[in-house]
């Protein structure tokens, strides 16, 4: 590991406790740490499992002082050196774990966007039942692309290279993750119906004009970012592999990882809104780029978190701007009931102010920020990009 301090040489004095161990009558304080960690230092194929691995337990810089080592990457090269393993146990290797670029994701992730493209373009072409009929089949077909996408690849709870990580995404996210899927194509245009007194009938497939407007935009151009979230996700995950082990501490890996989270974050934006501009001017449809861009950066990161195996704090987030949504649309509809005005004046005054489109903009965009914190801080450790084993 580069830049990191050599193994401890044992000398006299090697031996003698310090005047703050972390365990009184230790005469060789990293032996206990070994004895705790035995497990974790035995299956380790090099320094940087441990080092990840004694993060995920608590072990800090200031920690690794108490064990006469500068930060805790030194300390795992001592425990990597002294530790006893099978005589099996593969040599280190500076690549065995990067994530490597593979046809099969890649093809996943281009899927979803051809499939909703296939699916608009019939929506599009058709009417009455046969339109009907093509999004019956349409629908089913993006979910199950975009399910097999993750499930395979960058965006997968396995990780880019196969293996199983710690914690998948429940059946609670998914729930949520359709249902806002389904609100950015149905749900401004129910609000705005509602507003008015309607809605007269059910969907017709028509964008504009129709009893109940449809918003394919925003889904086409979700979908189709499929494959920049996958090369975002899979960037993230690279350079991240490459900091932890050029890294000499916790703090120097959190500051090389954290603006690249931003990068990520930042260009799927970015690609999204130019999808969004293109599927608009193909289509002759409005585009609604404030809340489709704060529904992409809320589902990004919530995927982002999943990865790597922190699954609760995305089903909070997910679950409450579904929550906001539901909500201001029964409150329209409540308010049509006697003595009930008053349940739809924030509704109707936030759509005069902003029109329906503010609803799910300032919901995702709420969880999208909150998120946003919470992967700049779990996201950034070193064992939130180890292999699968190290996580406790």
């Amino acid at each position: 590991m580069r830049g990191h301090a050599p193994v401890l040489a044992r000398d006299p004095g090697h031996d003698r406790a310090p005047a703050t161990t972390p365990r009184r009558g230790a005469a060789d304080p990293v032996k206990t740490l070994l004895h705790r960690h035995r497990e974790l230092c035995e299956r380790a194929v090099d320094p940087l499992e441990i080092a990840a691995g004694l993060e995920a337990h608590g072990v800090t810089d200031r920690t690794a002082a108490r064990f006469r080592h500068r930060d805790v990457f030194s300390l795992a090269e001592e425990m990597y050196a002294r530790a006893p393993r099978p005589a099996e146990t593969p040599p280190r290797s500076e690549d065995r774990d990067a994530p490597r670029v593979r046809a099969g994701w890649i093809l996943l992730s281009l899927l979803p966007g051809a499939l909703c493209a296939a699916a608009v373009a019939g929506l599009h072409l058709t009417a009455g039942r046969t339109r009907l009929a093509v999004a019956g089949l349409g629908a089913p077909a993006v979910a199950l692309a975009v399910r097999a996408l993750l499930r395979r690849g960058p965006l997968s709870p396995l990780g880019p290279s196969g293996r199983s990580r710690a914690g998948s995404q429940g059946p609670g996210a998914r729930a949520w993750t359709y249902w806002l899927l389904t609100y950015a194509l149905l749900g401004d245009g129910l609000l705005g119906v509602a507003v008015e007194g309607g809605p007269d009938g059910l969907p017709d497939g028509t964008a504009t004009g129709g009893p109940w407007p449809l918003a394919t935009v925003p889904v086409l151009a979700l979908a189709l970012a499929c494959a920049p979230a996958c090369w975002g996700a899979h960037l993230l995950a690279v350079r991240a592999r490459r900091g932890l082990r050029a890294s000499r501490c916790l703090e120097e890996f959190a500051a090389s990882v954290r603006p690249l989270l931003f990068v990520v974050v930042g260009g799927f934006l970015g690609a999204l809104g130019v999808l969004l501009a293109l599927c608009g001017r193909v289509l002759h449809e409005p585009v609604g780029y404030a809340q489709t861009l704060a529904l992409g950066a809320l589902l990004l990161l919530a995927r982002l978190l999943t990865t790597h195996g922190f699954t609760h704090a995305p089903v909070l987030t997910l679950g409450a701007a579904a929550t906001v949504e539901t909500t201001a649309q029964a409150s329209v509809f409540a308010g049509r009931l006697p003595g009930c005005d008053p349940l739809a004046v924030p509704v109707d005054a936030l759509m005069t102010a902003w029109g329906a489109g503010s609803v799910p903009t300032l919901a995702c965009g709420a969880a999208a920020a909150v998120l946003l914190v919470h992967a700049a801080r779990t996201l950034t450790r070193a064992s939130a990009h180890a292999r699968p084993g190290t996580r406790p």
